[in-house]
């Protein structure tokens, strides 16, 4: 439905100025590694996973293909979390539909479009809006940051790597409806940040979001049970 799809895309501007300005700080970083300006639109075309970018441009002189790669699969494999909590709203939904949907599922356009199926209003056109309305700023990010090139030397310096984090915890307040929500982020958020201390690599992102999602699950059964006795 073209109205939902319209609806979705629109959905996603009040996280157009984070996009925009996480995109710039990929397309500087990754020209600053050695990457064309094309080749820095591609990645983002090809790759459209803006953690798995950022990594992976940060490797990208010091590591191995095989390690880059397998780094960012780590990373990534929240992926399996979003959609395994995405599957119920699909079911039905021809194979393609399911193919496209899971290519441009991201953080953004899965919080957008996750919040709108719980509200009983969302729709497989709403989460392709969302989706393209993130895909379409974050290649025009990428290859506006690729084309500024070294013109910002240093740009943690002016605070854009704060957007994206400040974006999510701004995302993360429609999910904390009661208690069980705030209980949730906040045990993921505590082991995510002592992970991130103590573990190599991404995997604290795995394993807060495992650990989350299970504890999630066992306050749900505990309030099932404790409401049948």
């Amino acid at each position: 439905m073209p109205n939902d799809f319209k609806r979705g895309y629109i959905g996603m501007l009040p996280l157009f100025p984070g996009l925009i300005a996480f995109g710039l700080l990929y397309g500087v970083l990754a020209r600053q590694v050695g990457f064309a300006a094309w080749q820095t639109l591609a990645m983002s075309l090809i790759v459209f996973a803006g953690s798995a970018q950022f990594t992976a441009v940060g490797m990208w002189a010091s590591s191995s293909a095989f390690l880059i790669i397998l780094t960012t699969l780590i990373l990534n494999l929240r992926h399996l979390l979003l959609g395994a909590s995405l599957a119920p709203y699909l079911r039905g939904l021809p194979r393609r539909w399911k193919i496209a949907l899971a290519f441009w599922l991201t953080d953004e356009s899965y919080a957008v479009a996750i919040a709108e199926y719980q509200r009983g209003t969302g729709s497989h056109w709403y989460f392709f809006g969302a989706s393209m309305g993130v895909y379409s700023i974050w290649a025009v990010a990428s290859l506006a940051g690729g084309l500024l090139g070294s013109a910002v030397p240093d740009p943690a310096r002016y605070g854009l790597d704060l957007v994206f984090p400040l974006t999510f915890l701004g995302l993360l307040f429609n999910f904390l409806k009661d208690r069980k929500g705030v209980i949730v982020a906040l045990v993921s958020g505590g082991v995510a940040l002592v992970g991130a201390l103590y573990l190599p690599g991404k995997w604290y992102v795995i394993i807060a979001g495992l650990l989350g999602s299970g504890l999630g699950l066992l306050m749900e059964e505990w309030t099932g049970l404790w409401t049948k006795s």
